[in-house]
């Protein structure tokens, strides 16, 4: 009997550590995963506070150097998204400065991998007639990697040389390294965007587990 019971104990244990140490997108070390309220409170933990605010769930407090306000989004009681604002708001001129430093932070980050794109701003953007006129969105994508990532799925492939200088390679080998990147790794999105509010701009990001998205299975 003792030995059954030690049997279950050590599955239910071995269930546990496996859904704690699900391969999803975190935010500062804590899983885009669970509940709101489990959220809420590791979110607290990490020293953010909840502020009154209607039927919605804010927390604030400070973000990379930036003081921000914190939403989770949740799909079936489970979280999906961590949304990071900017709590102030900029002029055009920094919120040029401000993207621009986060898309290079972003890119000489070894715990992510970039989707690509035309960034960062140039000087001569207008970004206010850009976004006002032609609705252009300005936003940059990222995958979450583990350390362990390129020794387990690139190295094999290719040298150590060829992916510190993965814009000097041939399109076909850039897609195929995006390839083994996104069948690794597409569930672990962050991306960020500026976003506008009469008149003046703020960076929204967002951690997403795409796992836990809706999927049209409630259809």
């Amino acid at each position: 009997m003792k030995k059954l019971l030690f049997s279950i104990l050590s599955l239910s244990f071995a269930i546990t550590t496996f859904a704690q140490e699900k391969d999803v997108t975190k935010f500062l070390g804590i899983p885009i995963d669970g509940s709101k309220n489990e959220m809420i409170t590791k979110l607290k933990n990490k020293g953010f506070t909840q502020i009154p605010y209607d039927k919605e769930v804010i927390l604030e407090g400070e973000f990379n150097g930036t003081a921000v306000e914190i939403y989770i989004s949740t799909n079936n009681n489970k979280v999906h998204r961590i949304m990071v604002c900017d709590k102030n708001y900029k002029n055009e001129a920094d919120i040029r400065i401000r993207f621009n430093k986060l898309y290079c932070q972003f890119i000489g980050n070894s715990k992510y991998i970039t989707l690509g794109g035309d960034y960062p701003i140039s000087e001569d953007e207008d970004i206010s007639y850009q976004m006002s006129v032609n609705n252009k969105r300005y936003q940059a994508a990222f995958y979450q990697i583990d350390k362990d990532f390129t020794s387990k799925y690139l190295l094999g492939e290719y040298t150590e040389e060829q992916i510190n200088n993965y814009e000097n390679l041939s399109l076909e080998n850039k897609i195929k390294i995006m390839e083994i990147v996104e069948k690794h790794c597409s569930n672990k999105l962050v991306w960020f965007m500026i976003s506008e509010a009469y008149g003046k701009y703020y960076i929204s990001m967002f951690y997403d587990n795409v796992l836990n998205q809706a999927n049209g299975d409630d259809l």
